[in-house]
């Protein structure tokens, strides 16, 4: 009896044992990956705070000898950077809120109003995400230049208040789909239409999947390079990302440090929208909805 208790403590504790070797060895792992995939921003970081000579000093160094603001400064006055912020911050504001309720719109019509069309319809939409923008690209440029909509903000806002995307559209319907139709059909013999079941019963019960699409439409729009640079010709009406290649070619000569500097001031609004609504972006990626 007592050998058997022992081969059973043996037993028990190797696996425990195995277990802890298992989990180092994962975070280990983690670790490494982390520090890969952060090292070019802290690289960017440091790189934002270096002398000129201190740049190109070989072997470099991750921290700078002589910290510095010089760089935030010049970078700043290269450019008037103030407003290409206003403009990135309208043009994501907008395309973000035109994104979040159009792509809830569509997907609430896939998930609640059937007919023998939407599984087809469905899949046309989903066929979509494996078009290259760069397919569209001219007629959608010609599109919107017949428009006169070039060189303004519409055909960077336009796209997000018809759909928003399918990749939003289908995150929506897979959370409208966990939604028990009990709460519909109460609504409705309480004397709601189908619109204000939508925007006071629907719509609160998937705030983490509307937190999500926002905060990926807005990290998309605030860091678009692309678009911007078709549609926009005007310095004025510059988006950051364009700004920061303005402010390259401006310069004559590349300015790294500064270049480094503005791109980490860039990126910190991101960053702070990132870290207030991670609890919902997290939940959004879940796809946690409510059990029926």
């Amino acid at each position: 009896m007592m050998i058997d208790e022992r081969k059973k403590y043996m037993r028990t504790r190797s696996q425990k044992q195995a277990k802890l070797i298992g989990r180092i060895i994962t975070y280990t792992i983690l670790i490494a990956a982390a520090i890969v995939c952060l090292f070019p921003f802290i690289w960017m970081i440091s790189t934002s705070f270096k002398e000129t000579s201190d740049i190109y000093k070989m072997p470099p160094s991750l921290l700078p000898a002589n910290p510095t603001l010089e760089n935030f400064i010049e970078g700043w006055k290269g450019a008037d950077f103030g407003m290409f912020f206003q403009n990135s911050a309208v043009v994501t504001f907008l395309a973000t809120i035109g994104t979040v309720f159009s792509s809830s719109v569509v997907a609430y019509g896939f998930a609640r109003f059937k007919s023998r069309l939407s599984p087809v319809l469905f899949m046309i939409l989903l066929g979509t995400m494996m078009l290259p923008s760069q397919v569209t690209l001219i007629p959608q440029y010609l599109l919107y230049y017949k428009m006169g909509m070039v060189d303004t903000y519409w055909p960077l806002i336009i796209p997000s208040l018809f759909g928003g995307g399918a990749y939003n559209i289908f995150l929506y319907r897979q959370f409208f789909l966990s939604l028990p139709k009990e709460l519909n059909e109460a609504a409705t013999i309480d004397g709601a239409s189908s619109f204000q079941t939508f925007i006071y019963i629907m719509m609160p019960a998937v705030k983490p999947v509307s937190m999500c699409v926002g905060v990926m439409s807005l990290v998309f729009n605030w860091n678009d390079f692309y678009q911007p640079l078709i549609y926009l010709n005007s310095t004025k009406k510059f988006t950051v990302a364009i700004g920061l290649q303005f402010l390259n070619s401006s310069m004559g000569t590349t300015k790294i440090g500064q270049m480094m500097a503005v791109a980490v001031v860039m990126t910190l609004p991101v960053l702070l929208i990132f870290f207030v609504c991670q609890k919902y972006f997290v939940q959004g990626i879940k796809m946690q909805g409510i059990k029926g």
